[in-house]
């Protein structure tokens, strides 16, 4: 079985791209935090994905570095050979479905929405007067 499920914010904003047979696809780069270390400093893995097909235009069209997303895909190994001759591997993991989840770092350290300073419902309905008899 070869399944993989991340949660992790990109690092730039995806660009659509095509191959030469004209199907879409993207890479980007994905943060990944790793568990805390024992004295609270945190590291974070960069992991390469890639979209294909139907999900590109959507995740090229509201994703933005930073952004928050859950990806469901599977790791796959890819290899090349450079301009020196030399084979080489890359290994990235193929997008089979992926979540928007949150805004992006910039939207949520936004500062809080300051507090109401009269009462909002002050110019809402009428008053009402109740009678306490009607409980007899």
């Amino acid at each position: 079985m070869n399944k993989v499920i991340l949660i992790g914010r990109l690092t730039a904003k995806p660009e659509l791209k095509y191959t030469n047979s004209n199907i879409a696809f993207t890479n980007f780069s994905l943060a990944v935090d790793r568990p805390p270390k024992e004295d609270g400093t945190k590291d974070a893995d960069f992991i390469q994905i890639r979209v294909w097909k139907k999900q590109v235009e959507n995740v090229c069209k509201y994703l933005d570095k930073g952004r928050l997303v859950s990806i469901e895909g599977r790791i796959q190994t890819d290899n090349y050979t450079n301009k020196d001759g030399e084979r080489k591997y890359i290994t990235v993991v193929v997008c089979e479905r992926i979540e928007f989840l949150g805004g992006n770092k910039k939207e949520e350290t936004k500062e809080e929405v300051p507090e109401i300073e009269k009462d909002p419902f002050a110019d809402f309905g009428e008053s009402v007067s109740i009678d306490d008899n009607f409980l007899d």
